[in-house]
């Protein structure tokens, strides 16, 4: 009987006040200026510095005389934005996309392909 009393105090203690939690989907959080999400590449030139920094092998870099083909694995990427940070060009962002819950691994894998606009250099 002590049990049913505690727990009937409990409830009505967490009655009136507000939920704790949010109503996800409907309501989506929103998110700090440094979160990192999903990482999206323009204009890069291939330099391979990011490459070298990824502590996970996530980011694969070949390039071509005319195309850079540059991919990254989301199935390894940490996104601790080393990337981000050590790119010279600014090429690589971390976008604010979070929901990359997918049944397909190979969506998570990301290829684009850029042709360098400062020729190479």
């Amino acid at each position: 009987m002590d049990g049913l009393i505690k727990g009937l105090l409990t409830v009505f203690k967490h009655l009136f006040k507000r939920p704790v939690t949010q109503e996800y989907p409907e309501k989506k959080r929103v998110l700090p200026e440094a979160f990192r999400g999903k990482p999206v590449v323009e204009n890069c030139c291939a330099c391979k510095l990011c490459e070298r920094v990824c502590p996970s092998g996530a980011i694969k870099i070949v390039k071509s005389e005319e195309n850079i083909s540059f991919d990254i694995d989301l199935n390894k990427c940490i996104f601790c934005g080393n990337c981000t940070y050590y790119c010279p060009k600014g090429a690589i962002k971390m976008s604010k996309e979070y929901e990359l819950a997918t049944p397909n691994k190979e969506d998570l894998k990301l290829h684009y392909q850029n042709t360098c606009k400062e020729g190479g250099k």
